[in-house]
């Protein structure tokens, strides 16, 4: 069996002696977790606190912004009203306009479509009577049944009186130089002894070319 060691003796050392009793050692470390719980409760009340301002704000900045857009919208709204009744003319108007355009949309300057056929006529050949018929915006105009012939929107009879018949084949030449001119066929050609003159029906069909479309374009 070994023998222990003796202690090493230290001389001039510092002495160190605890006097306090336990009790004493057990409050200060309990004054020690005191405080540091303290500490984290102040910093939990000041985090919490700072989140709850923030939220606050945030929500006071929305309440101001909604505020803001109800009283502009309320502008708006207010404004509308003033011009109401302009918006009414301006509805009233474009009903007009647009009725316009479906009402004139088959519409065929006669007189001065007449006028034209009128200047076409050779020398010698006179119109003695004229019949129309032409479309409207609420009833298509009928077709021929006839193939090769084109679509028409208006028919003109004409009758007419001639001193020689060959000149209504260069009549029905130069209508083909008129505006919305489809065909042109003489239906009947008679001479009246009497006056040594040829009467002939002449059937004309003018197609789409021929509409006006004066309200054309309006209310765009």
């Amino acid at each position: 069996m070994s023998t222990p060691k003796p202690r090493a003796l230290v001389i001039g050392g510092e002495p160190r002696v605890d006097l306090l009793p336990p009790e004493v050692r057990a409050s200060q470390r309990g004054r020690s977790t005191r405080r540091m719980l303290t500490y984290a409760v102040i910093a939990v009340a000041v985090v919490t606190a700072t989140v709850v301002g923030g939220a606050s704000f945030v929500a006071a900045q929305a309440q101001t912004d909604l505020i803001s857009a109800q009283a502009e919208t309320g502008s708006i709204l207010a404004q509308q009203k003033r011009f109401i009744e302009v918006k009414k003319v301006q509805d009233d108007v474009a009903v007009v306009q647009a009725g316009q355009q479906v009402g004139a949309s088959t519409e065929i300057q006669w007189t001065d479509y007449l006028e034209k056929v009128q200047g076409t006529l050779p020398s010698g050949v006179a119109i003695q009577s004229v019949t129309i018929e032409s479309s409207t915006p609420l009833a298509v105009f009928a077709q021929s049944t006839v193939p090769l012939q084109g679509p028409r929107v208006a028919t003109i009879t004409f009758e007419v009186t001639s001193p020689v018949l060959p000149q209504l084949p260069a009549w029905l030449a130069a209508l083909a130089a008129l505006p919305g001119f489809a065909d042109a066929t003489p239906d009947a050609v008679t001479l009246d002894r009497t006056t040594n003159q040829y009467t002939a029906k002449i059937t004309m069909h003018v197609n789409s070319s021929a509409f006006d479309d004066r309200f054309a374009g309006k209310g765009k």
